[in-house]
Parts: C-alpha cells; sequence; structure tokens
C-alpha cells in the first residue's frame, strides 16, 4: 500500500462517529463509507463528509474500497461485526471497551488473528503528554519501588444520556455501569503504568439514574503484581463532573495526574527538567460531564498509529490484547461485587 492512503468505513453513524472521520482525515487517512442500520442517519451522516452510505452490512464489508473500518457501536456488538469484517479482510480500529466479557474478547482476538488483520482499540489517553512523561519516570525507576497506586473518575452523566439509547446502562450491550462504559480509560491508563492486578475486592455504591441494570457508583481495592496496593473510584452520578485522577506513589516520589494534566511531579532526587513538567497537558475536565466534550487530537493519534504500523507491519501499540486487560480487570470487578468477596486475576 506505499503511496496509497489506507481507506476507512465507519460503523455506526452516532455520536462518537464523528470524532473518528475527524481522526481518520487528520491522520491522512482516507474516509469512504459509512454503515447503520437506520437509512436517514447514514444518509446524513454520509452528505456530511461527502462519502458512500450502506444500510447493509455485508455489501459494506464487501466493498473493495474500504480497507479498514472503526466500529463505533454498543460494546456488545462487537465481536459479531468485527468477525464478519476480519472475514473480509478489513483491519479493524474498535471503540473501547474492546468488547463486554474477556472470553468475547478472546474470540474476536482469535478471529483477527486467523484472517491475518489487525484489531486495535481507541485507548487515546495513552497518547497523551503526561502519560508518556509519567511512564518513562515509572520505566526509569524515579519512582522507586510503587506502593499505592489509586485512580478516581467522579464524572456526571442525565438521566437523559442513559435515556438517549435503548443499550445504555444494560448488561448485554453496555458490558456494565461506570466503570465499563466511563472507567474503562482511566483504568487501561492504571494497568499501564502501574502493571498488572492480581487480586481485587469491590463494592457497589447507590444506584441514582432510573431505567439502568449496571452500577453508577462503586468502588473498589487492588493489589498489583509488584505488590503496590491502590482504590478504584468511579461514578456517573457525581454533579457537575470533574476530571478523571490517578495518583502513584513510590519509595521514591510521586506522580499525580488529573485530566490530561500532571498536577504532582515530586521526586526524592529532583532533576532541572522537573518544573517544566508540571505545565504539561490541559486539566480541563473534558468529557467528565458531557461525553460529547471530548478532544479529537488523542482519537487521531491512535488512527496516525494503526496506519503507521500496519504500513510498516509492526506491532500496534494498543492491539486486541492490551485492549483485553481493562475488560478482564473490569469484570473481576463485577465478579466481586456479585460474590461479595475478593477475586483472582
Amino acid at each position: 500500500m506505499t503511496g496509497q492512503k489506507l481507506r476507512f468505513g465507519i460503523i455506526g453513524p452516532g455520536s462518537i462517529a464523528h470524532l473518528h472521520s475527524k481522526a481518520i482525515t487528520q491522520a491522512g487517512a482516507e474516509l469512504v463509507a459509512v454503515y447503520g442500520r437506520d437509512e436517514e442517519k447514514s444518509k446524513e451522516f454520509s452528505l456530511q463528509y461527502g462519502i458512500q452510505a450502506f444500510t447493509d452490512l455485508e455489501a459494506f464489508l464487501s466493498c473493495n474500497d474500504i480497507d479498514a473500518i472503526t466500529i463505533a457501536t454498543a460494546s456488545g456488538t462487537h465481536l459479531e461485526i468485527g468477525a464478519q469484517a476480519a472475514r473480509q479482510g478489513k483491519h479493524i480500529l474498535c471503540e473501547k471497551p474492546l468488547e463486554v466479557t474477556p472470553q468475547r474478547a478472546d474470540e474476536l482476538i482469535k478471529v483477527c488473528a486467523e484472517n491475518n488483520v489487525r484489531l486495535g482499540v481507541f485507548f487515546q489517553a495513552r497518547f497523551d503528554e503526561c502519560t508518556r512523561l509519567a511512564k518513562e519516570a515509572i520505566m526509569s525507576g524515579r519512582l522507586g519501588k510503587i506502593l499505592l497506586a489509586s485512580c478516581q473518575m467522579r464524572w456526571y452523566r442525565s438521566q437523559e444520556y442513559y435515556d438517549s439509547a435503548a443499550w445504555r446502562g444494560s448488561w448485554a450491550l453496555d458490558g456494565g455501569g461506570c466503570l465499563m462504559n466511563q472507567g474503562i480509560h482511566t483504568i487501561d491508563l492504571l494497568l499501564y503504568l502501574v502493571g498488572n492486578p492480581t487480586i481485587v475486592s469491590a463494592l457497589q455504591g447507590p444506584v441514582t439514574h432510573k431505567r439502568i441494570e449496571v452500577e453508577d457508583n462503586l468502588c473498589a481495592v487492588v493489589r498489583f503484581q509488584n505488590g503496590a496496593i491502590g482504590t478504584i473510584e468511579a461514578s456517573t452520578s457525581c454533579s457537575p463532573g470533574f476530571p478523571r485522577r490517578i495518583e502513584i506513589s513510590g519509595e521514591k516520589g510521586s506522580i499525580g495526574i488529573e485530566g490530561n494534566s500532571i498536577v504532582r511531579w515530586e521526586f526524592a532526587e529532583q532533576q532541572p527538567e522537573d518544573e517544566e513538567v508540571m505545565t504539561a497537558g490541559d486539566a480541563s475536565i473534558g468529557g467528565a460531564a458531557d461525553p460529547k466534550a471530548i478532544d479529537v487530537a488523542g482519537h487521531r493519534m491512535v488512527v496516525e498509529d494503526f496506519v503507521e504500523n500496519i504500513r510498516a507491519n509492526r506491532k500496534l501499540f494498543i492491539d486486541g490484547a492490551e485492549g483485553k486487560k481493562a475488560v478482564e480487570f473490569v469484570c473481576a470487578v463485577y465478579d466481586s461485587i456479585r460474590s461479595g468477596s475478593a477475586v483472582s486475576l
């Protein structure tokens, strides 16, 4: 494909698809088609971006003008859609979470491998500058032995948000509540920075939204493979909504990230460049109160990595195996809530 743009089709012309379309074009790729079951919505989306519209999934996936797809549908539909796309030889870039259970994620990973197509996941927070700086500091030993690693996501979603689509707040298609849908980015960052968890114990808080099957408030305690312990808070009930926060402390230093900004950067051995680090990033609340208030930059960087590594035949930064980790952990949290006891991973 040297010299030719990677051509994308989007599955699901909902609100997140607009972010996908901008990310694809800004990344230097080409958006050529959209598929949706609702003919009116698909047509409207296609006219806005000057692309083909499909209401037949088989016809969409058979289109020779499409090299890769992004999946922007309900979480519990990713496996079936992805499997069909993989069998048609389309590379897949999937919205988070990869799927709603580790078993379904494994099936999707397997079918992509069998059909020699790439599977990527939109965990765009890994591309933030503050994430890169924190990862480098941890890997270089600046924190020493990590002792405590916690995250907090006190977000807000209105009742109208849950009522806007039948799949929201359902086990089958949303896969869970505030932790699986909104908190999955924060969980992915925590695992990426600190490492694999080994045991988790969790409690569900009061449910404040109506007509949902899942949690909108929870708290968990976790132990990591490296011995560190920490807490996880997640909510979509905390008005007016606040930036996610991650705190990691070790024997030699501590790092705090709020939103995509570093708010704590303190070490036993300070370095001259440390002063500049505190100015990196943006502490605005982003999607904490409004699911549409998300900047396109992170999605663009995910698409750029996806395109570049397909061209170079290299491993994706966030492939299916990486995307599965957060799903596995979130499902362990849910198992702990149901059983009332700690769960080993």
